[in-house]
């Protein structure tokens, strides 16, 4: 029997990717879930799944944690600027136990963005590169939540504000990134493999307008430059760096960094992308 394994599986990625594989018909015996604190994932240890405490800051958790692992999917940390670090201790981990293929939530093309979120990811598919473990490249694009978390905002305001003038986001759920991330887990691949993930694009300009019929309530898109849109934030309350980092996502956007034509999200799921309406509605409700 396959033995999975997933990495910061008490997270909101991580959780999901683990319900997956019960869906597709894993036994729960043969998925072990990596968190940091165990008593967080008490319900799946309930359900048979072995939950194993793993630290990506603790080399030594890392390689009991993957003990008897053949398949893993490390879950990208989310602490920039430290994830280098703890990635190459999971790598490390993982070539020591023998695992024999990991699959890594990356971000859009990481081979050519400008995006800021890219340069940790980047590292790390060089370090998995360089490890000999055959990899399975899970490039997602952005999360629909990170726009629908916002609808409230957006009501509130009647206005999605932004400096990412006409770029498209090819974004889909978390959900739909855990099935996509549960089937390269169970394909029988053989070498390298490279999947650029997202769904529909849409700009931020049609995003305010899908808020607006879902809703009811008129929602406009208002675009600013870079700078305009640091002072933006700046006059929210945030400091100069973190405003300097979300303009520089938007820059990005702009750039089109984090849109895809490709159609591996639909492919590796069997199913469309969760369309932004739907998850505008759900949001919503």
């Amino acid at each position: 029997m396959t033995t999975f394994a997933v990495t910061a599986a008490s997270g909101r990625l991580g959780r999901l990717v683990v319900e997956a594989l019960l869906e597709r018909g894993v036994a729960p015996g043969d998925v072990v879930a990596v968190v940091r604190t165990p008593g967080k994932v008490a319900d799946l240890a309930e359900r048979g799944v072995r939950v194993r405490r793993g630290d990506y800051s603790e080399p030594g958790t890392l390689r009991e944690a993957l003990d008897g692992v053949d398949r893993l999917l490390l879950v990208s940390g989310d602490t920039p600027g430290q994830r280098v670090a703890q990635h190459a201790n999971v790598v490390e981990a993982a070539r020591a136990a023998g695992v024999q293929r990991v699959a890594y939530t990356s971000i859009l093309r990481a081979d050519t963005s400008g995006n800021p979120l890219v340069p940790d990811h980047r590292a790390t598919e060089e370090a998995l590169a360089a490890s000999g473990i055959p990899t399975t490249l899970l490039r997602n694009g952005w999360y629909l939540e990170n726009h629908t978390e916002a609808l409230g905002q957006y009501l509130a305001a009647g206005e999605v504000v932004g400096s990412a003038h006409d770029g498209r986001v090819s974004a889909a759920s978390r959900a739909d990134y855990a099935a996509a991330a549960a089937a390269a887990l169970l394909a029988d691949d053989e070498g390298n493999r490279v999947h650029e993930l997202g769904g529909p694009g849409f700009t931020l300009g049609e995003l305010a307008a899908t808020v607006s019929e879902v809703t009811g309530t008129p929602v406009a898109y208002r675009d600013l430059t870079t700078a305009e849109h640091v002072a933006h934030l700046r006059g929210l309350g945030l400091d100069e760096g973190t405003a300097g980092f979300v303009a520089a996502l938007d820059a990005s956007l702009a750039a089109g960094d984090l849109h895809t034509d490709r159609d591996d999200l639909q492919r590796l799921t069997g199913r469309p992308a969760t369309a932004l309406a739907d998850a505008v509605r759900a949001a919503r409700a």
